[in-house]
């Protein structure tokens, strides 16, 4: 019968495949330590850790504080850091963004210092640093797209100067990728690469975020240039357009909700795909670890292996110091 059938059970017993030793040998997707980047949210307004009410485990850190935090992160084994800034100071235009004393600057040159080999990437937006939370400049209750260019572009150019290798915009205005890297190249800063929000989504997801970059918007919403969730083929345009422009590598956001899209970006452009794994997916996690519904550790580890399966060369996630050390002990051989 099994042969009549063409080969299929009890021949084929995929069980096989599965049983202790077997089942790693055979494992398709294996994150690694520097699959992971750690974002960092540095704040002028504190001389110590404040943290973070709705993301355990997360603190809003002065510049020292934030170099001893990347410090344990590179013993392990993350590589890759994205900056946020909180500043002391905001304004209509988000002035503070682009200040050569700017809290941002002031951690790059210090972890620059430090360690020198570590990656560092920083986030280019002016919703941490305006008075009102909005991503670009405003008239009235409308954000202006193209005068707010100019200002994304001195953002990433005082960050590169600082000594950032990589500058992440997120804003989601059109044509803020080709602007910065036009003013990266007449500063003679050309290896410094653009990592592009380009599939940023307006997701109810960020909640926790906001808490810790101080960055709600002042009135309405995001709608009107982060994308529409219901969305995966205007990715894919997004995507197109932010390349076009110079983009080197992509990233969407957020990741869990996400993952057709992360699949499809990957499988259409072959660039270097990053996901987001974002504040509320991660808070999730946390408030289901406390109140002992879930083995949060376990269940990190597979949002993450999930998001890598999709498609993503790289994850940004708050719990890239675990996901590390669960990295490194498995390729060491430790039980999955």
């Amino acid at each position: 019968m099994a042969e009549e059938r063409g080969g299929l059970f009890p021949r084929v017993r995929l069980r096989r495949l599965r049983r202790p030793g077997i089942r790693d040998l055979v494992r398709e997707t294996r994150p690694a330590a520097s699959d992971f980047i750690y974002p960092l949210f540095v704040d002028a307004t504190t001389d110590t850790p404040r943290p973070v009410e709705s993301m355990p485990g997360v603190s809003r850190l002065p510049v020292e504080a934030a170099v001893r935090e990347a410090g344990a992160a590179l013993e392990d084994g993350v590589r890759a850091f994205l900056l946020f800034g909180v500043p002391d100071r905001k304004d209509e235009r988000g002035s503070a963004s682009w200040a050569e004393d700017g809290i941002v600057q002031r951690a790059v040159r210090r972890l620059r210092e430090e360690f020198p080999d570590a990656v560092l990437i920083t986030d280019v937006c002016l919703c941490e640093y305006t008075s009102h939370g909005h991503c670009g400049l405003i008239e009235g209750d409308r954000v202006l797209n193209d005068p707010t260019l100019e200002l994304l572009a001195r953002q990433a150019v005082s960050h590169a100067q600082a000594g950032a290798q990589i500058v992440a915009p997120s804003d989601m205005m059109d044509g803020r990728v080709g602007a910065i890297r036009g003013a990266l190249d007449r500063e003679g800063l050309e290896d410094v690469a653009i990592l592009s929000y380009a599939a940023k989504y307006a997701s109810t997801f960020y909640g926790p975020f906001r808490d810790a970059a101080d960055s709600s918007p002042g009135f309405g919403d995001r709608r009107g240039y982060q994308m529409d969730p219901a969305n995966g083929d205007e990715a894919l345009r997004e995507v197109a357009l932010d390349v076009a422009e110079g983009a080197d590598l992509v990233m969407i956001k957020p990741a869990l909700g996400y993952l057709d899209v992360v699949y499809r970006v990957k499988e259409t452009f072959g660039l270097p795909t990053v996901a987001y794994s974002v504040s509320g997916e991660y808070a999730m996690i946390r408030a289901a670890t406390e109140r002992g519904w879930i083995d949060g550790s376990a269940a990190m580890w597979e949002a993450a292996v999930a998001i890598r399966r999709a498609g993503a060369d790289l994850v940004v996630t708050y719990a890239a110091r675990e996901l590390a050390r669960r990295a490194r002990a498995e390729g060491r051989g430790a039980p999955a």
